[in-house]
């Protein structure tokens, strides 16, 4: 009963969407939440770290750090002081296949947040002084994923499974390009793709469509519309083994498998058997590993999926002496799950999940943005939420299982962060 009142609010709350393409190519997508008090804005730019050559790698995140630093108009402070000045937010973040730019602040702001996030994206200053201070910021930050095991591990784990690819490359670059990086080749970068084909500007909150069609019908003028990157399919092979050698307290496993691509039709079978083997509290992996054996205090696995590929990563951590009972168990776990799949009541749990999780993100204006840029970003649409509850209630215990066997009776690597080397006998079964 709980679950069909919940996908009635959800159609109910969904007769708000709109969406709109400017005149130079721009998506505007808007989503009106009556009674809201805040206002999500979000523009998303259809590039991100796949879609840099490997001279250039890491451009698309130090890009996303140079646009708040100001514009002709307006210094970083000037920035951050605005919006501070309305108890609001706003910030970035760059992934492998889009950039995204958003501001959360009061319903009575949302044209000040368009206005200075339009201002951002169009008009940065690139002052080399800043590029320097900045180049320094993301070198830290690249220092400070060196020092963090468990984002060692699974940068470790993409190179692994993606070889020779951008997608196995770290979103942030390298020491050395970053440093090589020139402010000019920073603004070519800016220029080629940060136009009007490949910007995607999402709003949700009380607000009105053609308020925001107004506040950002300047947006880009006068630009070419621009193209989308061309994108390459990663090959087959993937490495099997990585190991990191640290002095650790605890050894870091991440264990990869190629996944599916966004437009999969197995992805809504794959979130249901997800949560079932490790994606949450009631999963095998956590009662076995956590609960049963107290082997590890984090362990889950989490899906990716990407324009032509995709993955799904298995993490956990324990102290170096149980290593090997934890890849026992971990072994135990998928095998099952490849042999016989999950039972009814797992699929029962992980189905009232997806959809309690989808339905309690609809109180937020943020989440709510957010769901219409990536979703128009990545595939050029925004599902309603009704088709999308839909087709999460159409799987069966037979799609779980067969995209369990898809996805785990398949080649996998192994990524290792601790004090180990890659002669130790314990990783013999991955060679």
């Amino acid at each position: 009963m709980a679950v069909a009142a919940a996908a009635t609010d959800v159609s109910q709350a969904e007769r708000g969407i709109q969406k709109s393409v400017l005149p130079n190519g721009i998506r505007v997508v808007t989503e009106s939440m009556p009674g809201a008090l805040s206002v999500s804005t979000g523009f998303w730019v259809g590039v991100g770290s796949r879609d840099e050559p490997i001279e250039r790698a890491g451009a698309s995140h130090f890009l996303e750090h140079l646009l708040f630093k100001g514009t002709p108009t307006r210094t970083a402070r000037d920035i951050s002081m605005a919006v501070d000045a309305v108890g609001g937010e706003i910030n970035a973040f760059t992934t492998r296949e889009h950039t995204a730019y958003y501001t959360r602040l009061p319903a009575a702001q949302m044209q000040f947040g368009l206005e200075l996030l339009s201002d951002v994206i169009t008009s940065p200053a690139f002052r080399p002084k800043e590029v320097e201070a900045e180049r320094d910021v993301i070198l830290e930050e690249l220092f400070m994923n060196e020092d963090t095991p468990d984002d060692l591990v699974h940068s470790a784990l993409y190179e692994s499974l993606f070889p020779d690819h951008p997608l196995g490359r770290e979103t942030l670059g390298s020491r050395e390009t970053i440093a090589a990086m020139t402010c000019a080749q920073i603004a070519e970068f800016f220029e080629a793709w940060y136009r009007p084909a490949n910007l995607v500007i999402a709003a949700a909150g009380d607000l009105e469509h053609d308020a925001v069609l107004d506040a950002v019908a300047g947006c880009f003028p006068g630009a070419e519309a621009g193209t989308k990157p061309v994108r390459t399919a990663p090959l087959d092979d993937i490495t099997p083994l990585i190991v990191t050698t640290r002095a650790t307290e605890q050894v870091h496993l991440a264990l990869g498998w190629r996944g599916i691509h966004y437009d999969d039709p197995s992805r809504y079978a794959l979130l249901i058997a997800n949560h079932a083997i490790g994606g949450g509290l009631s999963s095998r992996l956590f009662h076995e590993v956590r609960e049963e054996r107290g082997l590890a205090y984090t362990i889950f696995t989490s899906p990716s999926s990407y324009a032509d590929s995709g993955s799904i990563v298995l993490y956990g951590g324990t102290v170096p002496d149980r290593a090997g009972e934890l890849l026992d168990v971990v072994d135990d776990v998928i095998e099952g799950a490849v042999t016989d799949g999950i039972t009814e009541e797992e699929h029962r749990v992980a189905l009232g999940y997806l959809e309690g999780s989808l339905v309690l993100g609809l109180e937020d204006s943020g989440s709510r943005m957010a769901r219409l840029g990536t979703g128009e970003i990545v595939r050029g649409e925004v599902i309603s939420i009704a088709e999308h509850l839909e087709r999460l209630r159409a799987v069966t215990l037979e799609d779980t299982h067969q995209v369990l066997k898809r996805m785990f009776d398949a080649p996998r690597s192994l990524s290792v962060v601790g004090p180990f080397s890659e002669d130790d006998a314990l990783f013999d079964r991955f060679r």
